[in-house]
């Protein structure tokens, strides 16, 4: 019994501690997410040599419903993404196709920036395929933060097997994450800069996505317009949809 008593007393901590770790990770992603959310983004690739934009307009309801439609540069103008629950589709209307993605094309670059496939669809879910820890604090920009390690559950089909996500105590904003691979290598940075307030919320409004070893690369993702909490019916994200979206 008195065994019991001393397991439960130091077990009892840490399992708050990572109660509350999810609930702060779950805070932020609400946060950016709202129950829907529309936006208008830039997607800025910048390279030593060379950079592009993209305009892209997405949709998202809830964890399970996404669509991302590309509207320049002409060359690209159409092409669609589709995110139902765990299922995720590409429509290329150049061929006049749509490609069903599989699990294993998540962590690719997406439409050759230094986000992957799952950063902008959000296959994986960071509050429900993670075990959260709250290992620190920081202070990033004189916002004090939580420092919290997630780490992939057995089963849980994502990209990383580490990511560390700074998050501010106020306003619970993620403002500084870093992704690690299967060898515990650091592979890529993103910080959140430009907060302000959009629609009915404050939050970062630009990215900057940066790979670990590639010198002068990185990619920045700038929100133009937000709103949040529009009514989206469940059908609009669709395969059909894809095809006739503008």
């Amino acid at each position: 019994m008195k065994f019991v008593l001393i397991t439960m007393a130091f077990l009892f901590p840490q399992l708050l501690l990572s109660q509350d770790a999810r609930e702060i990770v779950r805070k932020a992603d609400e946060k950016m997410r709202g129950n829907t959310m529309q936006a208008e983004m830039i997607i800025r690739t910048i390279r030593p040599t060379w950079s592009r934009e993209m305009h892209c307009k997405t949709w998202m309801k809830g964890n399970n419903l996404a669509m991302i439609l590309l509207l320049s540069p002409a060359k690209d103008k159409g092409i669609a993404f589709l995110k139902r629950k765990k299922e995720v589709w590409n429509w290329m209307p150049s061929l006049e196709r749509t490609i069903k993605l599989p699990p294993s094309m998540m962590s690719q670059s997406w439409m050759g920036t230094d986000f992957t496939n799952d950063d902008l669809v959000k296959e994986s879910s960071v509050v429900e395929d993670y075990t959260h820890t709250v290992i620190g604090d920081s202070s990033i920009d004189n916002r004090s933060c939580y420092i919290i390690q997630m780490i992939p559950k057995p089963q849980a089909a994502v990209v990383w097997s580490k990511v560390i996500i700074c998050i501010d105590k106020k306003d619970f904003l993620e403002l500084h994450s870093r992704f690690y691979d299967d060898e515990g290598k650091l592979i890529n940075t993103m910080n959140s800069y430009d907060i302000k307030m959009m629609h009915d919320r404050l939050i970062p409004t630009r990215f900057e996505m940066i790979p670990a070893d590639k010198k002068g690369q990185k990619t920045e993702m700038i929100y133009k317009n937000i709103q949040y909490n529009n009514p989206i019916d469940d059908n609009f994200f669709s395969t059909d949809k894809m095809k006739t979206i503008n």
